[in-house]
């Protein structure tokens, strides 16, 4: 099933750099002030890479892309950027506290390897979520500019016992020791011993995957390794046909899942009372008024939807509890199974997007009249400065994730919100590097 394979990461030298100041989030959760925060904190930040600022007078031979792949030469060149002598895998813990449970501190392990890049109908790697195309071609446009893997994939399999994370208990000190911005401590540990390695690699060997956090980028490895196949020749063993990723095992504590709620704005026409009136058609609706304690009303979302879906409306003229009604039936819910109708997510789309609102799934693809936000207390503030209503959410269930990709279907976007993110720059696979230490008889 899955194979994986130990790597030599390019990595930044602390002795040139100050790590703290060029790890970044991943690419896709970075806006505009921190790229500029990034872009001020040190001229070897990685945004360069993963999220490089457009100029006015780009072209075909000077862009996002081509300074990316500069930036990656040069840094090289400068010794900032170091290639591993020996091929490893990585142990990658995070530390951090759950925003929704505070006082909790918890930590996620998982390692950082190469994934063999599989076709979805070979049942190793699963999806989640739909893609999009222009993100994909973003992607693939940095990956043939670069020839690199610099970014992780988010990827979980399942392992009850913890044997994996049992195998990989290093004793030494970590190589890296970061704190990013949100209070997460990043520790890694570089692994370079044959017998742990093999060790790994038999006991994944039966493993299947689920692509949590990358589908995009995973999407781009595919295509980027079909462009490479094109002369006909598939050679499994090739730098493109593998891909960086950190395994995280499913089923230990430290893996959270947080909700991302729904702010809807500039319906035309759109009244609530009308609304309220047609969700009263598919959902028991109850008038919970004015909302002073955002926390106090998480709990009470919380514990309703323990038994059954559970939403809750927030408008200006105050909130509104919507519990699943059973036998509650829509066109957009014809062809799915039971266990991906039940979900929260899908019944705010199909009944409550689409059918009390009228919005099309192309109107939620392209987030037309549609945000989505984290954070309950910014959902409720999007209200308070005009939003027409936000939907608050419980998180999807691991469980109710595994279930419904093993099965072969996919969940609406931004279902999912694995907490932390995995952060970039900490190493970066190069096709280059691989492709000579191939040549020389290297992994």
């Amino acid at each position: 099933m899955a194979e994986i394979f130990p790597f030599r990461a390019l990595r930044y030298d602390p002795q040139k750099v100050q790590l703290p100041s060029v790890v970044t989030q991943p690419y896709d959760k970075i806006n505009p002030q921190m790229q500029q925060r990034y872009y001020d904190e040190s001229p070897y930040n990685f945004v360069r890479v993963v999220l490089g600022k457009p100029q006015e007078t780009d072209n075909d031979q000077d862009n996002v892309y081509t300074r990316a792949a500069a930036a990656l030469r040069k840094w090289q060149a400068e010794g900032a950027l170091l290639c591993d002598p020996q091929p490893a895998i990585y142990v990658y813990t995070q530390v951090f506290k759950n925003p929704n449970l505070p006082t909790v501190e918890l930590e996620r392990r998982g390692f950082i390897a190469l994934g063999q890049v599989e076709d979805y109908d070979q049942k190793v790697v699963f999806r989640h979520e739909q893609t999009l195309t222009k993100p994909k071609a973003d992607r693939l446009n940095l990956l043939r500019s670069t020839d690199a893997h610099c970014e992780q994939i988010f990827m979980l399999y399942d392992d009850p016992a913890g044997e994996i994370d049992k195998a990989l208990r290093p004793e030494h000190p970590p190589a890296v020791e970061v704190k990013d911005e949100y209070g997460v401590v990043h520790r890694m540990w570089v692994i370079s011993d044959p017998k742990v390695i093999a060790l790994v690699q038999q006991k994944m060997a039966d493993k299947k995957l689920l692509i949590a956090d990358g589908h995009h980028r995973y999407e781009t490895a595919l295509n980027y390794r079909n462009e490479m196949r094109r002369g006909g020749n598939v050679d499994r063993s090739a730098p493109y046909e593998r891909m960086m990723m950190t395994f995280v095992n499913m089923d230990a504590p430290g893996l959270v899942i947080l909700p991302t709620h729904r702010v809807v704005f500039g319906l035309e026409n759109f009244s609530i009372f009308d609304t309220v009136v047609k969700l009263r058609e598919r959902f028991e609706v109850e008038d919970i008024g004015q909302i002073n304690d955002v926390a106090q009303t998480l709990e009470r979302l919380r514990k309703a939807g323990k038994t059954k879906t559970a939403l809750l409306a927030l408008t200006a003229h105050g909130g509104f509890l919507l519990r699943s009604r059973a036998g509650a039936k829509s066109k957009g819910l014809a062809g799915m199974s039971e266990r991906k109708q039940a979900l929260d997510v899908v019944q705010l789309h199909k009944l409550v997007l689409e059918d009390a609102l009228g919005m099309s799934e192309e109107d939620i693809r392209n987030q037309q009249h549609l945000k989505y936000v984290r954070d309950a207390y910014e959902a409720v503030e999007e209200v308070r400065n005009g939003a027409q209503v936000a939907f608050l959410m419980n998180p999807v269930r691991m469980e109710q994730v595994r279930d419904i990709a093993f099965a072969g279907e996919v969940l609406p976007q931004k279902s999912t919100d694995f907490y932390p993110k995995l952060l970039s720059g900490l190493t970066v696979y190069s096709l280059e590097e691989a492709a000579v230490g191939s040549a020389a008889g290297g992994h």
